[in-house]
């Protein structure tokens, strides 16, 4: 962690004093003021985020974050250009005898593409409640989900195979994440439920003011979320006089999920393992009431591989629960979409009973499978999609000479904001990335993510109350912060957090809790100016 040292003002103070009683004053007999020396973070003017890969001509554009890192060879660009087509495909309900390559929708999924839930690279966009109404139903526009699963018995500590390595336990007849879309005969009940998927999911919000010392007020909203209509028990909610759904039992777990940015993921994967874990301090040793922990996860290429032990340092994913673009990316085209690929070749949703009835209602026309037997997405295009994905270029740091933006990165300092967002990293400079050979592009790159890829607990306020492997319900990954003053230029209605909830970064800071509470305290306590110099430092990230 980036720890800097400071002469304290007092000590230059008595220098000064010092100086005047051995005569170092001015010829009237007068001493001139001793100003304190102020000390700057060492990344106050860094530019170049994300090392050699950086991009410097997408700062103020709606694709700032679309952009393929500057440092490929000439048919890595191509690859990575076909990996973007790819990422943009709209999939279709099998059959689609015209263009094969695009069907296999669902049966239930959450969106038709990757773009909607990562629009233009970086976050989607928050949904609105209309002023006249009190929740909204969420359909095709919207890019938040819900992840599932049934409370454990007791902590899961250490993962092995018989526990399934700690992974979150599965809804019996649902999965581990809702599906609210569906193909037009999803549900049995489709003639009443047409395009609906495993359940109908509305979201509303309450809210609150927070009142800083000089009287200034920020109102900050909290997403609730409500299911109903199962498909294994159509009509009913949680209010019924007798609840029959599998999904809708009290010990049934649920928690918001936003689309995150896809640019510098391959950065992020190349830094090595040694360097994430030294910033481990789950017992807080050094006292600085924060601890960082590591998510050791079940990696599907480690298993598809026969590796014995097949668990990675988790370091994609809210909670840290991926251990790589790969496995984050095929795993979102088989469950945000539906689609199957070598990596994930089964349905999300098999053997559950809607995809039992599905498949006999329907002929058996979308089995998961090609005509050829092979899964849906090819290998060719996971492969470019997975590989665009980690070649998205970061955008370069705006304004880093503004006096403003450097006393906000001693404020960011000073607050101890670095105590989770590491600055930088050094990539490795051999090796592989999800099992495959790592691109030059990526190799040896100092860069600033600001992050250092642990759990923290982030306190009551944010917690979603949902374990996913060593991840407890309070606990969430260090977002990077690189990127982040460009979200609302690539998109107006992106929000911030987990779930979307922070329209600005100041509503961001004010749901810090947990480790980072004395952190959002300090805040607090700031003046007015100084709280908008740290955002300006924020902002020019």
């Amino acid at each position: 962690m980036n720890k800097l040292l400071r002469q304290p003002y007092w000590f230059a103070a008595l220098i000064g004093l010092s100086l005047s009683a051995c005569g170092g004053s001015g010829d009237d007999g007068t001493s001139e003021p001793v100003q304190p020396v102020v000390t700057y973070p060492s990344y106050t003017s860094v530019i170049a985020l994300g090392g050699d890969t950086t991009t410097f001509d997408a700062n103020s554009s709606g694709h700032g974050f679309s952009t393929p890192s500057v440092n490929l060879t000439e048919d890595e660009l191509e690859l990575h250009l076909e990996g973007d087509a790819n990422f943009e495909a709209s999939f279709t309900t099998a059959p689609n005898d015209q263009h094969p390559e695009l069907d296999g929708l669902g049966p239930v999924f959450n969106n038709a593409d990757c773009n909607s839930c990562h629009q233009r690279d970086g976050r989607n966009s928050t949904p609105i409640v209309a002023a006249t109404e009190t929740r909204v139903k969420l359909g095709s526009a919207d890019g938040i989900f819900l992840r599932i699963s049934k409370a454990a018995a007791e902590p899961c500590i250490a993962g092995t195979v018989d526990n399934n390595y700690c992974a979150p336990i599965k809804v019996p007849d649902f999965g581990d994440q809702l599906f609210h879309r569906g193909v037009l005969k999803a549900r049995a009940d489709w003639q009443d439920n047409s395009f609906v998927g495993q359940a109908d999911v509305y979201l509303s919000y309450e809210r609150h003011d927070v009142v800083y010392s000089d009287g200034q007020t920020v109102n900050l909203k909290k997403p609730v979320f409500e299911v109903e209509n199962p498909y294994d028990a159509p009509g009913e909610t949680k209010q019924s006089a007798n609840v029959t759904s599998n999904l809708l039992q009290d010990d049934v777990l649920m928690g918001w999920r936003n689309g995150m940015p896809v640019f510098g993921l391959g950065l992020l994967e190349a830094i090595p393992e040694a360097s994430i874990l030294a910033n481990v301090d789950a017992d807080d040793s050094n006292n600085d009431n924060i601890s960082g922990r590591a998510n050791w996860v079940f990696d599907a290429i480690k298993a598809q591989n026969g590796d014995v032990t097949p668990v990675s340092l988790g370091r994609f994913g809210w909670k840290a629960n991926t251990p790589s673009v790969r496995v984050q990316s095929l795993g979102a085209l088989r469950g945000d979409i539906g689609i199957t690929n070598p990596l994930f070749p089964d349905e999300s949703v098999l053997g559950t009973s809607l995809h039992d009835s599905y498949l006999t209602r329907t002929g058996f026309v979308d089995t998961g499978e090609g005509v050829d037997g092979a899964p849906e997405a090819s290998a060719e295009f996971s492969d470019a999609v997975v590989f665009y994905a980690e070649t998205l270029a970061v955008p370069a740091r705006r304004n880093v000479d503004d006096s403003d933006v450097r006393e906000g990165a001693r404020l960011f300092e000073q607050l101890n904001c670095s105590g989770c967002h590491t600055p930088s990293f050094v990539t490795k400079t051999s090796g592989d990335i999800g099992g495959i050979a790592m691109s030059d592009s990526l190799k040896g790159q100092t860069i600033y993510p600001f992050t250092d890829m642990l759990l923290h607990d982030m306190g009551e306020g944010l917690a979603d109350g949902r374990p996913d492997f060593l991840a407890d319900g309070n606990e969430w990954r260090t977002r990077p912060l690189w990127g982040i003053g460009l979200t609302q230029t690539v998109n107006p209605q992106a929000g911030f957090l987990h779930d979307g909830r922070a329209a600005t970064l100041e509503e961001a800071i004010l749901w810090h809790g947990g480790e980072a509470q004395q952190s959002t305290d300090d805040f607090m306590a700031l003046s007015q100016d100084e709280r908008s110099q740290l955002v300006a430092f924020l902002m020019s990230l």
